[in-house]
Order: C-alpha cells, then sequence, then structure tokens
C-alpha cells in the first residue's frame, strides 16, 4: 500500500516540475476550407469545443498549470479563444498559458521551420521558467489523457526522452511516426510517415504509431536543440529529426497510452482520434451523438474546459401547421432555435437556426448558421456563419455536390458560405472565425 501511495504523490508532484508545450500553429490542409481562416487546433469540434480545448484540458486535469502555445498559421481566432477562455490561471501562483507566436524570438524574425525549432526559439522563455520536464504536445488530436501517469513513467524508466504510443490499423498509420520497442519499451526503429508502415511482431495488422506526445528532461533538450539549430541539413522536425537521432543513440523509451487515457482501459480501447482529415472529422463529431459514445465529454471527474459565449437555452417550436419535429441521436447547442424539422444523428453548435420541413441526417452545423426552410441535407459539414437557401438539397446527388460544394472521397460534404457566394453571385462579408 505504502509503494502506491508513494507513487501516487510523485504523480502529483511531477507536473509541477513540468511545463507543456502545445504545437498549435499548423494549417491542417486535409481539412480544406475549414481551415481557410483558422488554424487546424482552433477548428470548432464536438457542439462547444475547438480541438484544442482537449490538450489543454488534459493539462489542466493532470496538474500542469505553465503551459505554453506555439501559434503560427492564422492564429487570430485561437489566440481570441485562449484569451477567452483560458484567462482563468493565476499568475501569482506561477500558472499561466503563454502565447507563443512566429517570427519575434530572434533576431532573424524567422517563422517556425518546423516543430523542433518553434521549441528552439522560445528556449530562452523556457530556461527563465526553470523546468525540470519540457511536455511537447499536439493541439490537433481528441483524447483524454492523465500526463501525470506520462511523467511518472518517464522519471521512473529513467528515460531522457519518452514518446507516447498508440496502436492503429497499420495502412492508416503512413501519417504518423511508426516505431519498434523492444521488451523493456526501448524504441529500437522511428520511421516518419512511412509509405508502408511496419507492423507489430506479435500484431502485424496494427502499427505502434507516436501521439506526438513527448516528454524530455529540459537540459537533455535544450542540448538537442542547439544541436539541431547548428545542423544545415536538418528540417528541424521532432519525427523527421529529434527522435530518430534519440532513438539512434538509445535514449528514447515508449509510453503505452493505454497506460495513462482516461479512463482507464480496462474495458474498451484507448480513446484517441486525428481529425486531420473532413471524413475523420465528420465522423468523430457524429460519434458523439451515439447512445454509449466511446468520448464521454459529460465526465464530470475529468471534464473538458472551453470558452462558450452566454447564449439562451435551446429552443424547439412547431412549423407554421403546428406540427413538432421529430428530434433523435441529435446534440443541440445553447441559442438554437428549431422549427418544426426531423433532424437524426447531427450535431448543432450555438446559434443555429433550423426553419420549418427540414430533415437532417448525420450533419454537422457550425456556429452562427441558419437552415432554410424545406432543406434537405445528409452527410454534410456546414461551416461557420453559413446561410443556407431555402429548398437546398445537399448529399443526395454525389455529382451535382461535387460541382458546387468540397465532397470528400466517403461522401462527406463540405459547405462554406463562400461556395454559396459563387453559386448564387452574392457578396460574402468574412466572419471573424
Amino acid at each position: 500500500m505504502k509503494f502506491v501511495e508513494d507513487k501516487m504523490l510523485a504523480a502529483s508532484q511531477l507536473p509541477k516540475r513540468t511545463i507543456a508545450l502545445v504545437l498549435a500553429g499548423g494549417r491542417g490542409t486535409r481539412l480544406h476550407q475549414l481551415t481557410d481562416n483558422r488554424a487546424k487546433p482552433a477548428v470548432y469540434f464536438g457542439g462547444k469545443f475547438r480541438i484544442i480545448d482537449f490538450a489543454l484540458s488534459n493539462c489542466i486535469n493532470s496538474g500542469i498549470r505553465r503551459v505554453g502555445v506555439i501559434t503560427q498559421y492564422r492564429p487570430h481566432s485561437l489566440i481570441r479563444h485562449l484569451q477567452r477562455g483560458w484567462s482563468f490561471l493565476r499568475g501569482e501562483q506561477n500558472e499561466f498559458i503563454d502565447l507563443m507566436p512566429a517570427g519575434q524570438q530572434m533576431e532573424e524574425g524567422l517563422w517556425y521551420r518546423g516543430t523542433a525549432d518553434a521549441v528552439a526559439q522560445n528556449k530562452g522563455i523556457l530556461r527563465s521558467y526553470g523546468p525540470e520536464y519540457i511536455l511537447v504536445l499536439a493541439g490537433d488530436h481528441i483524447y483524454k489523457m492523465d500526463y501525470s501517469l506520462l511523467l511518472l513513467d518517464h522519471v521512473e524508466r529513467k528515460s531522457p526522452c519518452t514518446v507516447a504510443c498508440i496502436e492503429v490499423p497499420r495502412m492508416d498509420a503512413t501519417g504518423f511516426g511508426v516505431m519498434d520497442v523492444d521488451d523493456n519499451r526501448k524504441i529500437t526503429r522511428f520511421l516518419e510517415k512511412p509509405a508502408d508502415p511496419p507492423g507489430m511482431p506479435d500484431n502485424p495488422d496494427k502499427a505502434l504509431a507516436s501521439m506526438g506526445i513527448y516528454v524530455f528532461n529540459a537540459d537533455y533538450l535544450y542540448n538537442l536543440l542547439d544541436e539541431d539549430c547548428a545542423d544545415n541539413t536538418s528540417s528541424h522536425d521532432f519525427g523527421k529529426d529529434i527522435i530518430p537521432k534519440i532513438v539512434s543513440q538509445g535514449n528514447a523509451m515508449a509510453h503505452y497510452f493505454s497506460m495513462s487515457c482516461v479512463p482507464p482501459a480496462q474495458f474498451v480501447p484507448p480513446y484517441w482520434r486525428d481529425v486531420g482529415t473532413v471524413d475523420s472529422f465528420w465522423m468523430t463529431n457524429l460519434e458523439l451523438t451515439s447512445n454509449m459514445p466511446q468520448l464521454n465529454i459529460y465526465d464530470e471527474d475529468w471534464p473538458i474546459w472551453t470558452y462558450q459565449e452566454q447564449e439562451p437555452p435551446a429552443k424547439f417550436v412547431p412549423d407554421p401547421h403546428g406540427m413538432d419535429g421529430v428530434i433523435s441521436n441529435t446534440m443541440v447547442s445553447g441559442g438554437c432555435i428549431i422549427c418544426g424539422s426531423k433532424i437524426s444523428n447531427t450535431i448543432l453548435f450555438s446559434k443555429v437556426r433550423v426553419q420549418a420541413f427540414c430533415n437532417l441526417d448525420q450533419v454537422v452545423v457550425l456556429p452562427d448558421c441558419e437552415i432554410g426552410q424545406g432543406s434537405r441535407l445528409k452527410k454534410v459539414v456546414i461551416d461557420r456563419g453559413c446561410r443556407i437557401p431555402e429548398g437546398t438539397v445537399i448529399g443526395e446527388d454525389p455529382e451535382l455536390d461535387a460541382q458546387r460544394f468540397y465532397r470528400s472521397p466517403n461522401g462527406v460534404v463540405l459547405v462554406t458560405q463562400e461556395m454559396f457566394a459563387r453559386l448564387y453571385n452574392f457578396e460574402h462579408i468574412p466572419k471573424v472565425e
């Protein structure tokens, strides 16, 4: 019992000796027009959140209250969200979320040249805080993880670098770093985004993929970054340069996500999603509308924090003939008004208006949208601020959908207000994202 208590005490203290860095500067080109005006971590998710809220909430719930957010591509929406929703940390108690934009940390004013360079350019700021450990996080994945357990594993294994990893279907790993490990969890090989990922020895249909989550001893990381900056042949990226170098030196350990996921992986597979494509973004959102979703956003023991506007409750009213609508497996956010329509397997973000006689199935509607009377929509993602004209039909004619909008390989249609502006030749004034 004392051994368990000692481990829990150590896990509770390690976050206080750690700084987390959230890499939030990427565009996410595979999300197409969803990231025209916002960085991928600032994309909306789950009815009221932004994608970055999951990494930040994991930090807070794990006891890490010193966080840097590294921004680059179209940061305005992300910065505004952080200022409004994440300003509750107390600086006088050495708690903070620091914004670390590109082009301001070096005399040359360089943009971040890669993920490692993004950290290197902020090395002086990091040194001033004096952390013992640096936790590097991707800001664009959906998952719940107790980073204190990851830190504890890092310290117990006496490794200068620990890489969090997860089992994924082998051919799904082409977009990730893939690793081989020995019986002691030492990483023996690391391949960044291989075209033909190697399978695991005991399960060839699965590959062990990096989650883009790394723990470093701080001084060890500083030395690595100094060496990398001096290397003119480097692309200054963790996955392409830093981690393979550490692996070649025998200094990298693997941490299985099942060891620290929330809730503990006892009866279900650990939940982790990369929402990097329109198809995966649509599917991961709609998973939340099922009867028993794998991701529990109602968990009061591990809440997902965010910023939300003060909106009135959602309201459902009958159509002009006095008939009520039919709603099933649907999430409806504050400020929505729905008039006598049939809606199923759908997520409505805040301030969405659905006029009478509509039929929505498998639709993700981002904030501030209005869907005109009599519209029929199926397998659609509607970007913020869209005004869907009366009688619009999307999702029934693949060829017509592809001509007018973006249609994914799996038949999900992405609709933006700019697309409607081109269709109907009216001027669209872009909204702040």
